[in-house]
């Protein structure tokens, strides 16, 4: 498969996001999972914790993303069991991208985003299906991305707290989902912070989108 019809499969649905603030990280992806122009499901997964203190978004092929996920976990549970500490973030962000790179000829289509907090702070990076890795301060991924960075490039300053970034990424997250017909239904958030990973509940949310003037969105109403 040449590399520019794996992008542009890649591009064909979904809107994941992370963001660094001075006090942790913040991921957030849409629920709607689609086929083409079929929709297959409205509230799929694609936000999953790795560990206490790491998670990871997953674009493209759902069972791909998947499988990366369980092998990132085991390898975090066997790290502490050896080591007795958590894996580092850096070395999560390593590890899937080795196992992306190791397929070539044969591409995995997903495209990641792992973010956490460790002894360094936060950090984020981002994994496309080549196994290239860079790290980021702000990211979107998916169909809807280009509407998710409009937001993010606008209104993301250096050193904003959780709270004070949480209303960007709700608002960047919902303005994909309303613009991009790949992404929708619903959204999911966590924040990985100094003690831990933690998803928001639909009574967050909802909050968040009163603040922006938006009461109920998909699935949370």
């Amino acid at each position: 498969m040449r590399r520019n019809n794996v992008y542009e499969y890649m591009k064909t649905g979904t809107t994941t996001i992370g963001l660094v603030c001075r006090d942790g990280v913040i991921m957030a992806t849409d629920t709607r999972v689609t086929m083409g122009s079929y929709i297959a499901h409205r509230r799929g997964r694609k936000l999953y914790p790795i560990d206490r203190h790491v998670a990871m978004t997953i674009a493209g092929i759902a069972g791909y993303g998947q499988s990366i996920v369980e092998l990132l976990r085991v390898n975090a549970k066997l790290y502490f069991a050896r080591m007795g500490r958590l894996i580092p973030i850096d070395s999560v962000a390593k590890l899937a991208s080795n196992m992306l790179f190791s397929q070539r000829p044969y591409v995995l289509l997903v495209e990641a985003i792992i973010g956490g907090y460790d002894d360094e702070g936060a950090k984020l990076f981002v994994i496309d299906p080549f196994g290239s890795v860079t790290r980021e301060v702000y990211v979107a991924t998916g169909s809807g991305s280009p509407i998710a960075l409009g937001i993010l490039e606008s209104e993301f300053k250096e050193g904003l707290s959780i709270n004070e970034a949480l209303p960007i990424i709700v608002k960047a997250i919902v303005s994909a989902m309303r613009r991009d017909s790949a992404s929708g239904d619903s959204f999911d958030i966590a924040v990985v912070d100094a003690r831990g990973y933690r998803e928001l509940t639909d009574d967050e949310k909802k909050a968040l989108l009163e603040s922006l003037g938006v009461k109920v969105y998909g699935g949370l109403d």
